[in-house]
């Protein structure tokens, strides 16, 4: 099951810091994220999701130890 960690405004949306999901391609994730936690479908579009510390296309795939962080926009200084 590949983890799920989430940052900031992506953690208060999902109501935790991190998870673990079954889904074994980018873009099931996605949706499973948007479906199973909803305030997060504001906030995902706008989000850097990285699959292992890169961008990745939807179409990519998940394994048991990949590491997926959603981390909202940054402002500051």
């Amino acid at each position: 099951m590949a983890r799920v960690r989430y940052f900031a405004a992506a953690e208060e949306a999902a109501g935790r810091a991190d998870e673990h999901r079954g889904e074994v391609a980018l873009g099931a994730l996605l949706a499973g994220l948007t479906a199973d936690h909803p305030a997060l479908g504001g906030i995902l579009p706008r989000c850097a999701v990285l699959v292992d510390g890169r961008r990745s296309p939807d179409d990519t795939r998940l394994q048991d130890d990949t590491l997926v962080d959603v981390l909202p926009p940054f402002a500051g200084g």
